[in-house]
């Protein structure tokens, strides 16, 4: 698929796409409140930075997409065609470092 904007457009676009506050993230704080649990939000002292922290319950929530953590099974998470050996090598790194804050997560408690 061609794109249709510059080089320079597309990365002036790409570069307003924020790591928080994504559609997803929203719909699940919105239900979290709901169900009348209060949170923290991107705490950057814990290893990831998870989107939700619930700390009365000793909880943190990722909100990942599709795409850029490669859930199982998902078709979503597929691999795009054009500059493959780039996509393979950012996705795994991007998996390996979400199992990275996970592990170090768990050993915190």
């Amino acid at each position: 698929m061609v794109d249709r904007l510059t080089p320079e457009r597309r990365s002036r676009l790409m570069s307003r796409i924020g790591p928080r506050d994504t559609g997803p993230e929203l719909r699940v704080r919105s239900l979290l409140h709901r169900l009348g649990y209060r949170f923290r939000l991107h705490r950057r002292d814990l290893p990831g930075t998870p989107d939700v922290v619930l700390p009365g319950r000793g909880k943190a929530i990722f909100v990942h997409g599709c795409f850029w953590h490669r859930h199982r099974y998902c078709v979503n998470a597929a691999i795009p065609s054009g500059n493959r050996a780039f996509w393979v090598t950012k996705l795994q790194a991007n998996v390996r470092r979400d199992e990275r804050s996970i592990a170090s997560l768990s050993t915190e408690g």
